[in-house]
């Protein structure tokens, strides 16, 4: 009787991204079946460029290179947050536009998280700061030393956010119809 040969598991790599227009933060996890580990983290820095036009064609060139370099197989992107300043969400928006155009120029899936699902998915705390980010990120993913920006630990919580999402989708059963999903779930019909 053939030994039965174990198939292995499927290797994923997510580059996750934390926009900005001043300083954007990137990470990227690699996932092996159910357990991810970082492989890189860090921040591109846009502060000393002199227009809003150059930075964000710097954020279009390094996040083709993080992708050409890394290979990830998806985007994790952490969406704007509403704020009072309409100047301020525009040149955000923008940013992460150009971030998601560069992902889409590589023909890569892209996920959108609000910050509070992003921090709720690593701390279990919508309104946790970003030191407490950083904190689990490190137990998570063992990571020696933290980086000295936090904008680089939030690009990496957004890839891990993406990483448990994406876990509790292949563990839940979905419904193949409406009759399916009444039999499986009678006390949400009413």
């Amino acid at each position: 009787m053939p030994l039965k040969q174990k198939v292995p598991e499927k290797e994923r790599i997510i580059l996750g991204i934390d926009p900005g227009t001043t300083i954007m933060g990137y990470g990227l996890i690699k996932a092996t079946g159910k357990i991810p580990f970082m492989l890189a983290l860090g921040v591109i820095e846009l502060k000393k460029l002199p227009n809003h036009y150059l930075k964000l064609q710097r954020i279009f060139e390094r996040t083709l290179h993080l992708i050409d370099q890394y290979h990830p197989d998806e985007i994790a992107i952490e969406a704007p947050f509403y704020g009072k300043n309409v100047q301020s969400m525009l040149k955000l928006g923008r940013a992460q536009g150009v971030a998601m155009a560069a992902g889409l120029y590589r023909s890569l899936p892209i996920f959108e998280y609000a910050p509070l699902r992003i921090k709720q998915a690593i701390t279990g705390q919508g309104g946790a700061s970003k030191e407490q980010v950083a904190i689990m990120l490190q137990k998570i993913l063992d990571i020696p030393q933290l980086p000295g920006n936090l904008d680089a630990t939030d690009g990496l919580a957004a890839a891990l956010c993406h990483f448990y999402q994406n876990e509790m989708l292949q563990k839940s059963p979905g419904s193949s119809s409406w009759k399916d999903f009444i039999a499986r779930n009678p006390g949400r019909i009413g």
